[in-house]
């Protein structure tokens, strides 16, 4: 069992499409894509978190087809666009505000995430190493060395494994500024990771 994270899907969003429409052409064709893409790299017992705006403009009906179509075990991120027409599907727990998790990459090293639709600039566990993944500014946002956007936009519009993320975050060269304090240096980032 894999883990992945995406955000950002806005399956049934006709608004999606003025900043999507070349990629796409037609809601349907968007939806569609992003449904094939989702499951050419999830599997049936692989974890899936979304962390936010599964849904906007589909009806309770369309929500519901398009989250029966996803491979794997599906969890919930709130997101500004998140009605109860998507809070009501059935993902493994009820949706979240945001979460704190641990998970292995492919080597089997455990990596400490703090999950949220929105972007922070500070986070719980930031001084321990703790990674930030987010949503809803659909790629607009730099990396840094302990956070990411995971939204589609970000991510040839499909889910992503921890290994990819890390990997990402660990190329950026902006420190979040609680860490510059310390002198922008590894042996900081170190020094706050093993404490």
């Amino acid at each position: 069992m894999a883990t992945f994270f995406t955000a950002d899907t806005h399956f049934g969003d006709s608004h999606i499409l003025r900043q999507r429409g070349v990629a796409f052409g037609s809601l349907d064709d968007h939806d569609a894509a992003l449904i094939k893409s989702w499951n050419e790299v999830v599997g049936d017992d692989d974890e899936v978190w979304h962390l936010g705006d599964f849904a906007a403009g589909a009806s309770r009906a369309r929500c519901a087809e398009i989250f029966s179509a996803l491979r794997g075990r599906k969890r919930l991120i709130r997101g500004n666009h998140d009605t109860n027409r998507v809070l009501e599907l059935p993902w493994v727990k009820p949706p979240q505000e945001s979460a704190r998790i641990t998970v292995s990459d492919a080597a089997g090293k455990e990596w400490r995430l703090f999950l949220a639709h929105y972007a922070h600039r500070a986070w719980p566990g930031l001084w321990r190493g703790t990674r930030h993944l987010y949503g809803h500014t659909h790629g607009s946002l730099p990396d840094t060395r302990f956070s990411c956007d995971v939204g589609v936009d970000a991510w040839a519009y499909r889910p992503v494994g921890v290994t990819d993320l890390i990997a990402r975050q660990n190329l950026a060269l902006v420190l979040p500024e609680e860490l510059q304090r310390d002198g922008n240096s590894d042996a900081a980032i170190d020094r706050h990771s093993r404490s």
